[in-house]
């Protein structure tokens, strides 16, 4: 059983900085893809960044230049450092683990994931 825990979320004015946590499972950050999902209620899910075991990344477009994901697989966390926040940043951010692929989620609608965490909450006001 994959436990996932995020952690880092808040309240920031445009332009800020937030960096997000996620405390896995043991084992889990360095066998498994993961990747930081985000959700407006009454919006689609969105991927926004993903990181696969061999630390290879990919992004939306939304973010790219502006988020950065990483790992520490010895502390077994993930990261998502999120720079220039925009208010349209505004969402619950999850965390998401999958012994598969998943590079794509961050273009593709509906990516599944095996395992998710119950989300942070990011409030990025004007």
């Amino acid at each position: 059983q994959v436990q996932l825990v995020e952690s880092g979320g808040g309240s920031v004015q445009a332009g800020g900085s937030l960096r997000l946590s996620c405390a896995a499972s043991v084992h889990t950050v360095s066998r498994y893809c993961m990747a930081w999902f985000r959700q407006v209620p009454g919006k689609e899910r969105e991927g926004v960044a993903a990181i696969e075991t061999d630390g290879s990344t990919s992004y939306a477009d939304s973010v790219k230049g502006r988020f950065t994901i990483s790992k520490d697989n010895a502390k077994n966390t993930l990261y998502l450092q999120m720079n220039s926040l925009r208010p349209e940043d505004t969402a619950n951010y999850y965390c998401a683990a999958d012994p598969d692929p998943c590079l794509d989620a961050t273009s593709e609608i509906y990516f599944g994931m095996d395992w998710w965490g119950k989300g942070t909450l990011v409030a990025i006001s004007s």
